[in-house]
């Protein structure tokens, strides 16, 4: 009961700390004779502000993350598959100011065909150097209008599923931001590579491609509106695309974010397909500005012509 005690004393005192700039909290280690065998133990476990370090090695398990100023980071390669928790997730991640490190997520499906390898439900999730691979989604978020997403320097291929509604490599609920930074789209299915219904995306420097076997749908969809930032980035339609005509849409289904700017520049962007692909579908009322970017094949740059394509 004392150390029961203790820990709650000491959880006040980090979150008063986090409050004010300071980080405190424990280190749990998860793995083979460690105190905790499982990162579910861990989570179980874990309170505000501490670091959970998984050893290297294959986890059939699913956690769910409830405290919050946590940073998950594996030590060496660790890759979580299997199960998911609630029939939502490898990782449920509940609490805010969150960073994952690291860690592969695999194989993530849920019966009702949104299985996803992270769930964010909480606010300002943090991805770095993460890797997700043939999960139905590779990260879905729930609606939070202050929260924030940041992606860094991570892996999404082959990810995406139409079984029950669809699935997607990134798909992002309304929240305030959404940034993707350095990353890597790869040979997602049926959905979309990311999905963002923030009111501000911005993705700066990253590969998003069908290559020769995805049969993803478009390569970016922001379908309420919102401000979009789209800068570096190398962006490739398939072949195989289940949406053959369109590589970025935004306002697909609705005007519910307001839309103070799009912004695409120093893209590079090639067509495999054998008739024109529209670069950007933008049924907003917002012009956008296209400036330095690079085509390849059969590309219409801009399409804002009200009628949507069948």
């Amino acid at each position: 009961m004392r150390a029961r005690l203790s820990r709650v004393f000491a959880a006040a005192f980090t979150a008063a700390a986090l409050g004010a700039g300071a980080s405190f909290g424990a280190t749990l280690k998860v793995g083979p004779g460690e105190r905790y065998a499982q990162p579910s133990e861990a989570a179980a476990a874990s309170w505000t502000g501490d670091t959970i370090l998984i050893a290297a090695g294959h986890y059939d398990d699913c956690a769910i993350w409830k405290a919050s100023g946590l940073t998950i980071a594996a030590e060496g390669e660790v890759v979580i598959a299997g199960k998911v928790c609630g029939g939502k997730a490898l990782f449920v991640i509940g609490g805010d100011n969150v960073t994952v490190r690291g860690i592969t997520f695999a194989h993530a499906s849920a019966e009702d065909g949104n299985g996803a390898g992270i769930r964010g439900e909480g606010g300002n999730l943090v991805i770095e150097n993460d890797v997700f691979l043939d999960n139905q989604n590779g990260i879905l978020t729930t609606a939070a209008p202050s929260a924030t997403l940041t992606i860094r320097d991570s892996r999404f291929e082959g990810n995406g599923s139409c079984v029950q509604g669809c699935a997607h490599g990134v798909y992002a609920g309304r929240m305030a931001l959404v940034r993707i930074e350095n990353s890597v789209f790869r040979r997602q299915h049926s959905g979309h590579h990311i999905k963002s219904r923030a009111l501000r995306t911005e993705l700066v420097g990253n590969t998003i491609e069908d290559g020769p076997e995805g049969d993803a749908s478009y390569l970016v969809d922001i379908p309420d509106g919102g401000a979009l930032l789209m800068t570096r980035n190398t962006l490739q339609k398939g072949k195989h695309a289940s949406n053959p005509d369109i590589a970025i849409a935004i306002g697909s289904e609705s005007a519910s974010n307001p839309t103070p700017e799009i912004v695409l520049k120093d893209n590079i962007f090639t067509s495999a397909l054998p008739h024109p692909v529209t670069f950007l579908r933008n049924l907003s009322n917002v012009a956008a500005q296209l400036d330095g970017n690079t085509f390849s094949g059969l590309v219409v740059p801009v399409d804002s012509s009200p009628t949507k394509p069948k």
